[in-house]
């Protein structure tokens, strides 16, 4: 089962395991946190198949989700969907707990009563907050959130860990870093900077530009969750990121270069919730995995922007 799985990351992951042969159950409720088109354009070339299955069912619904666990013979749970993003999570705190949090025990509970063993966790640096030691190690304790989003995935993970706990459930928290790529979301800064490029729009900078995150690659993030599901562990949380910050101004140079465009910016003042930096230690994702990254930020954003340009603009 894959949950989020018509999203950006989960389509990557559902593409991914329907390649290697495996059965996947979609579960993802087509919420309008962006156009629901582009999600369902996610699992189009997958429909009809006799190995991919699809509910449209939101993870909050109990019993709808119990129907989706009864119907189907499933061994893993790989747990993407959630309500993503800082700045949403300060205005509606509320949907961002009943979702990141509800939700999650709402398959933790099922992925127990149905025997299941192996549960996938989707994560995120966001746990961090504004840490002075980088980079950040799964072993920091002084793990601080400073948005509603980042204390939902920090709540979701102790959720597994006591469920890993008292059930004997294998749990894997994936800490996910900045991902990017190809069908990112249209909120995401590589969609924002690059329409904005190629159309002659602002680009709207928050703060002078030297915020840095640890931009990763959405192929590599995949092959961090498909090592994952072989990893046999009770309980583990990994950090899957590139371990090299990118500063924000940087960032918009390489896009300029790839699009041969200049950018038009517009600053604005930092926002809540933004912290000043992601840093990914991956000293254990190579231990544990076997995983390290292997597109760098040039590259991957090329590939972003070609897909970009001949989705959008031919």
């Amino acid at each position: 089962m894959v949950t989020g799985g018509a999203g950006f990351i989960g389509g990557h992951v559902v593409d991914r395991l329907l390649a290697m042969g495996e059965r996947v159950v979609v579960v993802d409720d087509l919420n309008d946190f962006y156009d629901p088109v582009i999600k369902r354009a996610n699992i189009a070339p997958h429909r009809g198949k006799e190995c991919f299955v699809f509910y449209e069912v939101d993870i909050t619904d109990l019993d709808s989700l119990a129907r989706v666990f009864k119907e189907n013979k499933i061994d893993h749970v790989v747990h993407l969907a959630a309500r993503a993003g800082v700045r949403p999570s300060i205005e509606n705190p509320w949907l961002y707990e009943k979702v990141n949090i509800g939700g999650t025990l709402n398959l933790l509970e099922l992925t127990r009563a149905h025997g299941i063993k192996n549960f996938i966790f989707a994560s995120s640096s966001s746990v961090y907050g504004n840490q002075q030691k980088t980079p950040y190690s799964e072993d920091d304790l002084a793990i601080q959130p400073i948005s509603p989003y980042g204390f939902t995935k920090r709540a979701a993970e102790l959720l597994a860990y006591i469920y890993s706990h008292l059930y004997d459930l294998n749990c894997i928290c994936l800490r996910f870093f900045n991902v990017y790529g190809e069908r990112g979301r249209p909120e995401m800064a590589f969609s924002l900077f690059t329409d904005a490029l190629f159309n002659g729009k602002p680009i709207k900078r928050f703060g002078d530009g030297t915020t840095k995150r640890d931009y990763t690659y959405v192929g590599d993030i995949v092959d961090g969750v498909v090592r994952a599901l072989d990893h046999d562990a009770k309980y583990e949380i990994i950090n899957l990121g590139n371990s090299n910050p990118v500063p924000l101004n940087e960032l918009i140079q390489i896009l300029e270069d790839i699009t041969g465009k200049k950018a038009n910016i517009q600053e604005f003042p930092e926002q809540p919730g933004d912290v000043k930096a992601t840093y990914a230690d991956l000293t254990k994702a190579k231990r544990l995995l076997g995983w390290e990254p292997k597109v760098k930020i040039r590259e991957g954003a090329k590939r972003y922007v070609d897909w970009h340009q001949k989705t959008y603009l031919s």
